[in-house]
């Protein structure tokens, strides 16, 4: 059970795959937008490669839960996808994910520069991270804790 996950922007989408058994996340790559055909067809193919059985994707909303113009875009991009691919697309709760990759990216004494090129990937990281934790691991039905 592969799942990945997107973070969707208006330049580039950071992508992440989780392990076999749903527990932890890692980066793939950062895929600079080249249209919403093109992008979905890169997508379609990881989803292939890797075996994956859900996609998740990040949900912008605003702080006080609303959806705003970002949002929107993510939603409208979503849509195409469910018509693109076969597998679950999953919408997750992203506020302050890229705010906490970059956060991390400059505690870790990253250049600009090198925040700039990697901050998509881990900002699908911790989307993912955040869906596979809240995923029950148990066996036994609810939330394992």
């Amino acid at each position: 059970m592969k799942i990945l996950g997107l973070d969707i922007g208006e330049k580039r989408i950071g992508i992440a795959i989780s392990d076999e058994l749903g527990y932890t996340a890692q980066g793939i790559k950062v895929l600079t937008r080249s249209g919403l055909d093109d992008d979905l067809e890169v997508i379609k193919e990881l989803i292939k490669e890797a075996k994956a059985t859900e996609v998740v994707v990040g949900l912008p909303k605003n702080m006080d839960g609303s959806l705003g113009e970002s949002a929107q875009k993510v939603l409208s991009f979503t849509k195409r996808m469910e018509e693109f691919v076969s597998i679950p697309v999953i919408l997750w709760d992203e506020r302050w994910t890229t705010a906490e990759a970059t956060r991390l990216l400059v505690d870790a004494d990253i250049s600009r520069a090198k925040r700039r090129k990697v901050v998509d990937k881990l900002a699908a990281v911790l989307i993912l991270q955040g869906y596979l934790d809240s995923l029950d691991h148990s066996g036994q039905g609810g939330l394992a804790r």
